[in-house]
């Protein structure tokens, strides 16, 4: 029942939401979204499992896919789409399932994420395989849609995840690893775009970066694997350079051209002076970590 569930609760601060002032309804909002990351603190265990599944499927060769549906959907897809630009990954490396497809990211597709098939379909579309990591997202916990891929991945073999707002969440029982982040109340009763989303963009934020970090694609803190697709990427990636190795701007948009726009073979050419080539050759023996490299 839709009102046994935390993410459905009616907060008791904002009761009278309609007549409170702007400032009073900003205050509470602020106050109510600073309850977030004690929420996620808590689940840090949890998350750092399922990082794990996440870098092992990586070093296979397998995938990352978030699946979900509505707000849920939209974070999974926001997400991986800022991993190509961010770790220089292709588009199949992590992906992001919508109930209702892509259009539903712009459009809502009502119904959607009520087809539980469907997410077993959506999955089947992409080929999942074994050595891939699936991490159903679902404030509620409860989506048939993403219940449905779930089910998909465990009998496919794959690796599993889920991520939602409420304890005992349904979804739960349909991953190698549960994550349930629980924020409260929302101040507009049952909007889980609002502390829910929150929760979810952070843990997800944390998911793609530690694993991203645990194949090499960090330097120190900073994002040696940026793809520079624009002007100002490729500014950054002359930036990143720098405060890798104290070259001048000279220096680094020198190597930056000599390797061809590689980053991390552009660090490992300043820091041991060496070549490109051989740059590239101890990249792949340090199987992409810049730090064994040098």
């Amino acid at each position: 029942m839709l009102d046994k569930l935390v993410t459905e609760t009616r907060n008791e601060r904002t009761m009278n939401l309609d007549e409170m002032s702007i400032m009073e309804v900003l205050q509470v909002m602020n106050e109510e979204d600073s309850k977030v990351p004690q929420a996620i603190k808590s689940q840090l265990p949890k998350i750092e499992q399922a990082i794990q599944l996440v870098i092992q499927s990586f070093r296979k060769g397998g995938r990352l896919i978030y699946v979900g549906a509505g707000t849920s959907g939209r974070l999974g897809i926001l997400d991986a789409v800022e991993c190509q630009p961010t770790f220089g990954t292709d588009f199949d490396m992590v992906r992001g399932l919508i109930a209702g497809g892509t259009d539903a990211f712009t459009t809502a597709v009502e119904g959607a994420e009520d087809d539980q098939g469907q997410g077993a379909k959506d999955l089947e579309e992409i080929h999942l395989s074994p050595l891939d990591t699936v991490i159903g997202i679902a404030a509620s916990g409860r989506t048939p849609y993403v219940i449905g891929a779930l089910q998909h991945a465990k009998r496919v073999g794959a690796s599993t995840a889920s991520l939602a707002c409420n304890k005992d969440a349904e979804i739960s029982r349909y991953a190698d690893v549960s994550i349930e982040v629980v924020p409260g109340p929302e101040i507009l009763t049952g909007s889980t775009r609002l502390k829910a989303g929150s929760a979810q963009k952070l843990v997800l934020n944390m998911i793609s970066t530690c694993s991203m970090i645990g194949i090499g694609k960090v330097y120190k803190n900073l994002m040696v694997d940026v793809q520079p697709t624009n002007q100002k990427l490729v500014e950054r990636s002359k930036l990143i350079i720098m405060q890798a190795t104290d070259a001048s701007y000279e220096e680094a948009a020198q190597v930056y051209e000599q390797a061809n726009g590689n980053v991390k073979a552009a660090i490992v050419m300043v820091l041991t002076r060496c070549s490109y080539a051989e740059a590239v050759e101890r990249l792949e023996k340090a199987e992409g970590f810049v730090r064994k490299a040098i």
